[in-house]
């Protein structure tokens, strides 16, 4: 297996899912991340359950065990001395320091980029913020449900007009931030490989909300108004829509080009009748595509999605169904790739977690270790990496300093 990351050091000072997933990311490229967690708090994202906010399995955080996976935690405190002299002695074997700390913060505990770079010059030093690294909120933090979903206008676009704002799903932009700030990571690694210099780099929750919807954003530039919303009763092209089966599940049609899949996709469903009443030069008239919108609902609910899907998958057409999160784990194409990987968890048994979608030969990212308890390595990495005696592994654990 190809792990294109094995021999990089990550120090992961970070919290919660945005930075972290990237750490992660990296992680199952087969880099050693080394997540840094207050000796007494650790990363906050495990008291989620606690708290009430998400619903623990079993007693499980399920956020914890997918974003911390392939990782070693040390339990450090980085506002006393002796934390700080620990972290820079291992900035000096490191490769990057990966970090979601305000700006504020990384100046008072010394951790900011001048400081980490004088230490060790090749460092890459990737930072994930919500507002970006410059501009007058800078110095604010942010979690995606602000930053990315509402102040990015993905709510916005997604809501039905007239309508309250959709609330997003749980790290819907976390996720997506922490693979480019991975990216990031992986293009600044092969700079440096180029040319022996280190760098700073920042992705935000903004940022990545722009890039996400630039077809939106770019369209209000050039055309003064919004795209449409989504309407399936009024859809552009009827091929592009989605239409509820006899089961009470729905079918998204996804041909953008009506011209190549017009007649296969008639014979598919069995109305050919339809070639001589709606000809694509019909087409140019909207209320006829609205009208044959119409026909297709119709005529889609007198059958099963999977009975649909059976007919579809014979001839040219391009279709998906609209699944639930429950039918993923049994969909024959994520089965057959992988991107479900096994996890064995100690004290719960067996299950299966998301696999970040990066395959290198073929081969989905492996789980070589689950989701440390916080501090679970302190012990091994001191000693290890740091050459530290017991007896002043002791004396910090006794300080507070370590865990």
């Amino acid at each position: 297996m190809i792990r294109p990351m094995e021999g990089i050091r990550v120090l992961e000072v970070a919290e919660w899912f945005f930075v972290p997933g990237a750490g992660t990311v990296l992680a199952d490229w087969g880099a050693d991340v080394i997540k840094i967690e207050h000796p007494v708090r650790g990363d906050p994202l495990r008291g989620l359950i606690s708290s009430g906010i998400i619903p623990g399995a079993h007693g499980l955080n399920f956020f914890v065990e997918n974003g911390s996976r392939n990782k070693r935690s040390l339990g450090l405190d980085l506002a006393t001395e002796p934390g700080r002299g620990i972290f820079n002695e291992l900035v000096k074997q490191a490769d990057v320091v990966l970090t979601s700390f305000l700006p504020a913060a990384r100046r008072r505990l010394r951790i900011d980029y001048p400081d980490v770079k004088q230490i060790n010059p090749r460092i890459i030093y990737a930072k994930g913020s919500g507002q970006g690294p410059k501009g007058p909120e800078n110095e604010r933090g942010g979690f995606d449900a602000g930053s990315f979903w509402s102040r990015g206008s993905v709510a916005h676009m997604l809501t039905e007009p007239g309508k309250p704002p959709i609330m997003q799903r749980a790290a819907f932009g976390d996720t997506i931030g922490a693979t480019f700030i991975a990216g990031g990571i992986a293009a600044a690694l092969f700079n440096r490989e180029r040319t022996g210099q280190g760098c700073e780099l920042d992705v935000s929750l903004l940022g990545t909300a722009v890039w996400l919807m630039a077809p939106d954003i770019l369209a209000s530039i050039l055309l003064g108004h919004e795209l449409p919303h989504a309407d399936r009763t009024r859809a552009p092209n009827p091929l592009m829509n989605t239409y509820k089966c006899k089961d009470d599940t729905w079918l998204m049609l996804m041909m953008l080009t009506p011209q190549k899949h017009w007649d296969e996709f008639c014979k598919a469903i069995e109305r050919e009748d339809m070639l001589e009443s709606y000809p694509l030069i019909r087409w140019i008239d909207e209320n006829v595509r609205f009208e044959l919108a119409k026909v297709l609902g119709d005529h889609f609910v007198t059958r099963t999605r999977q009975e649909w899907m059976e007919r579809l998958l014979r001839y040219d057409t391009i279709h998906a169904p609209v699944q639930t999160p429950k039918e993923i784990p049994n969909d024959p194409q994520v089965i057959a790739n992988k991107y479900l990987v096994d996890y064995v968890h100690p004290t719960h048994g067996a299950f299966k977690v998301a696999a970040s979608p990066v395959q290198f030969d073929g081969e989905p990212a492996d789980v070589r270790r689950v989701a440390p308890d916080a501090g679970q390595d302190t012990e091994e990495i001191l000693l290890d990496l740091l050459g530290m005696s017991w007896e002043e592994i002791g004396e910090m654990k006794e300080k507070g300093i370590v865990s």
